[in-house]
C-alpha cells in the first residue's frame, strides 16, 4: 500500500499544484482588487494566511523538535519518563495563543468595522433588488431602472440597499467587493467603490435555483462624465421605430398575443408596464443579455426569444409567456426576427 502511495505521490501533488494554480488578473480573482472594499478583505485575507503560517510552522518545528530529541535511541530498552501534567508547560500554552489571536483580532475587527460602517452621504443610491434569475437596479432619486449593468462613477461611494421577495440570494463583485446576502423580506445593505475605470464580473454566490450559475452580472465603473450622460440617456423614452422589420416587432411586444408589455416597461408606453421582468427601455444599449450568460446580438436574442428555457432553464419568462405556454399563440420565425430587431432597436 505504502509503495502504491509513493508511486503516485507526485502525480497527485502535481494535479493539486494544477488546481491551486490560478491567475491573480482573472476575471473573478479576489486578489486583483478595484476598490477600497475589496483591498481591505484581500490585506486581511494576506494577515491571516501568514500568521497561520507562522503557527503552522512553529508547531511544525516543534514536533521535529521533540521527535528527534525523544525518539527510541536504536537498541535501547530503557523505558521514557512519565509526565502527569505540567503546570507551567499548559499555562505556557494557554496564554500565548491568547495574546497571538488578540494581536491578529485588531486589523480584523478594524477591517470589519470599515467595510461594515455605512458611508453617511453616498454619492450614488442603488436599490438591488434579486429575482430568479437575475439582478433589478433601481438609482434611488435619480429615477432609473435597469437590469444586469450596473453602472457607477469612477471614485464614489455606492451604497447599495438589497431586497428579495422570492428565495436568498448574495451579492458579489470579487475585485470591488466581497459577497452579501440577499435576505427575502428582510433586506440587507453595502457599500462599494470603484477606483478605476472599467467593466467588472459580477455574480450571485447563494444558490437559488436551478440557474442559479447563469445569474450574473456586470459593474461598469464610468468617469463622471460617461455616467452623467448615461443617467441622462436612461431617463428618456424608448426609441419609436420607423423601419418597417422594427415597427412589425413593435406591434408584436405590444400585442396581446404576444403580451410582453405585461411582464416588461417601456418608459413612454401606455401598453408596456410590467414590472416582472427586466425593464427593456434601453435593451439595445446594453452590452449583454440574459442577465449577462451571453452578448446582446441578434443570433442570441434570436435564440433566447425562441426557447428561453433552453438557454436559461427555470426562468419565469418561460414558465409564464403565453407564447411558450400557449401552442396557439407560438411565435413564427419571421415573428421573431421582427421582435428581435425592435428590441435591438431601443438603444
Amino acid at each position: 500500500m505504502f509503495n502504491t502511495i509513493k508511486k503516485f505521490l507526485p502525480i497527485l501533488l502535481s494535479l493539486l499544484f494544477v488546481i491551486a494554480c490560478g491567475g491573480f488578473d482573472g476575471p473573478q480573482s479576489t486578489f486583483d482588487t478595484h476598490g477600497p472594499v475589496a483591498k481591505e478583505q484581500a490585506d486581511l485575507f494576506y494577515l491571516i494566511l501568514w500568521a497561520g503560517m507562522v503557527v503552522l510552522v512553529a508547531v511544525e518545528l516543534a514536533i521535529i523538535y521533540i521527535y528527534i530529541k525523544y525518539r527510541r535511541k536504536k537498541n535501547s530498552t530503557r523505558v521514557p519518563s512519565q509526565t502527569h501534567g505540567n503546570t507551567k508547560l499548559e499555562i505556557m500554552w494557554t496564554i500565548l495563543p491568547a495574546i497571538f489571536l488578540a494581536i491578529v483580532s485588531v486589523p480584523v475587527l478594524s477591517a470589519i468595522w470599515t467595510i461594515g460602517a455605512l458611508p453617511k452621504n453616498p454619492d450614488v443610491v442603488v436599490n438591488v433588488h434579486g429575482h430568479q434569475y437575475w439582478f433589478e437596479f433601481k438609482y434611488q432619486d435619480l429615477d432609473v431602472v435597469t437590469a444586469n449593468e450596473l453602472h457607477i462613477p469612477v471614485g464614489k461611494k455606492i451604497l447599495i440597499n438589497l431586497y428579495s421577495n422570492n428565495v436568498l440570494h448574495s451579492f458579489w463583485i470579487p475585485k470591488i467587493a466581497g459577497k452579501t446576502d440577499i435576505i427575502p423580506n428582510q433586506g440587507n445593505y453595502m457599500w462599494i467603490q470603484g477606483d478605476d475605470v472599467g467593466m467588472y464580473y459580477g455574480q450571485c454566490a447563494e444558490f437559488c435555483g436551478e440557474s442559479h450559475a447563469l445569474m450574473r452580472f456586470r459593474v461598469i465603473v464610468d468617469t463622471d462624465e460617461d455616467f452623467r450622460a448615461w443617467i441622462s440617456h436612461q431617463k428618456s423614452e424608448a426609441f419609436v421605430p420607423n423601419d418597417p422589420l422594427e415597427k412589425s416587432g413593435y406591434d408584436i411586444f405590444m400585442s396581446s398575443k404576444a403580451g410582453c408589455g405585461g411582464c416588461h416597461m417601456i418608459n413612454g408606453s401606455k401598453k408596456a408596464k410590467g414590472k416582472i421582468g427586466p425593464n427593456l427601455t434601453h435593451f439595445g444599449s446594453r452590452q449583454h443579455m440574459a442577465a449577462c450568460i451571453l452578448e446582446n446580438n441578434q443570433v442570441n436574442l434570436r435564440n433566447w426569444i425562441r426557447n428561453p428555457d433552453m438557454i436559461k432553464p427555470g426562468n419565469i419568462m418561460s414558465g409564464q409567456a403565453a407564447v411558450y405556454m400557449d401552442p396557439n399563440k407560438s411565435l413564427t420565425e419571421s415573428e421573431v426576427i421582427a421582435l428581435a430587431s425592435y428590441l435591438q432597436s431601443l438603444k
